[in-house]
């Protein structure tokens, strides 16, 4: 029996935990020289993290709620809500329009929210739009004055071995920085949702810390943290943060329509056999959608999506899900042992009450 289990981050407890980062073996400093430090990029890019904290009322979740006869035999009322009070991290995205990146569960079911500064300046804000899907939500600041933004980086770069900075608001102690490696790419299975795509870091994360920053030494934004595997709720060395690149792709609709339009094509995916790098295989297709009419059979490898690696068929889903609608997709395609390029255009996904999420939609 797994004694293990996955935390969302965003709400404040009370347990204290202690963590550990090994560290490689420490140079032969002299007198007077300098001293390894990452203090001038925590100095650049701490500004743009922010603590949040929320006050709302969400459902009460009890299945017993959901029984009729339970109910009427105890006079209970079709909905039954609780009072919230949560803390978690955010990161300021777009300084001259107040945007801020966070998680969906830390502001879910909020009714106001306070957006803390480093610097302890307190501002009101917005919740724009949420998907619970990825797990993101985006804020907009009131009056934004004096904010500084992080800028983007580019997580499909991330290597298994680059040293990475966690930035947020543990336990509700207020900014906490810190460091490790990135352990793992491509994690999936962590949640029923199926847009997952989590880079696994060592640097200590813990309750307190969803929507924060996982930041790269170049001092640029490269994932928000959103949960862990423990099994006493602190850290064990295991964290996990959604890839920059799609809680972009998430937040710029967001934005512009206020919610998130997934996107298909018509095909469902299999990993490829163990022994090859990546790749996804398409192991069936929806007649007449968008792949049959491109030309894409049974069998073929997809390689690359607009020249970016595909590392897994969850990989591709994601991206696939989370294109603009009517956008083409140009696949790189192996069949029979040569390479070539097919342009796929996006289709809407397509209403269903099939809960089966094996085609790309």
């Amino acid at each position: 029996m797994k004694t293990s289990r996955i935390l969302l981050l965003g709400f404040l407890v009370l347990t204290l935990t202690g963590s550990h980062l090994a560290t490689a073996q420490m140079p032969d400093l002299k007198r007077g020289s300098p001293v390894p430090t990452l203090a001038p990029l925590v100095r650049q890019v701490t500004p743009a993290v922010v603590n949040i904290s929320v006050h709302g009322r969400v459902r009460e979740d009890n299945p017993l709620y959901r029984d009729p006869i339970f109910r009427e035999f105890f006079d209970v009322p079709k909905q039954l809500e609780k009072e919230i009070n949560a803390t978690g991290s955010g990161v300021i995205v777009d300084a001259q329009r107040g945007y801020v990146l966070t998680n969906a569960h830390v502001v879910q079911g909020a009714s106001t929210v306070q957006v803390t500064t480093k610097d302890n300046q307190k501002f009101s804000a917005k919740v724009v739009g949420q998907d619970s899907p990825t797990d993101v939500a985006v804020l907009q600041i009131q009056n934004p004055v004096g904010l500084q933004a992080i800028s983007f980086g580019d997580s499909d770069t991330l290597e298994v071995g680059d040293f990475v900075l966690a930035i947020g608001n543990p336990f509700g102690l207020g900014q906490t920085v810190t460091s490790g490696l990135v352990s793992a790419l491509g994690r999936t299975g962590l949640s029923k949702q199926g847009y997952e795509d989590f880079i696994q870091t060592d640097a200590a994360i813990n309750p307190g810390n969803s929507g924060g920053a996982l930041v790269s030494l170049r001092g640029e934004l490269v994932g928000i943290n959103s949960a862990i595997i423990s099994p006493a709720g602190g850290n064990v060395g295991i964290g996990f943060a959604i890839p920059v690149n799609m809680a972009r792709r998430v937040m710029e609709q967001i934005i512009a329509t206020g919610r998130v339009e997934r996107g298909r094509i018509g095909i469902s995916l299999q990993d490829v056999q163990k022994g090859r790098n990546g790749g996804a295989v398409v192991a069936d297709i929806s007649p007449d959608s968008p792949a049959e009419k491109a030309g894409l059979r049974k069998g073929d490898v997809v390689t690359m999506v607009d020249d970016h690696p595909v590392r897994s068929a969850a990989q591709l889903r994601n991206t696939v899900g989370l294109a603009r609608i009517g956008q083409e997709l140009k696949l790189t395609v192996q069949r029979n042992g040569s390479l070539s390029n097919v342009m796929v255009r996006v289709a809407p996904q397509q209403k269903s009450n099939n809960a089966s999420t094996s085609l790309i939609q």
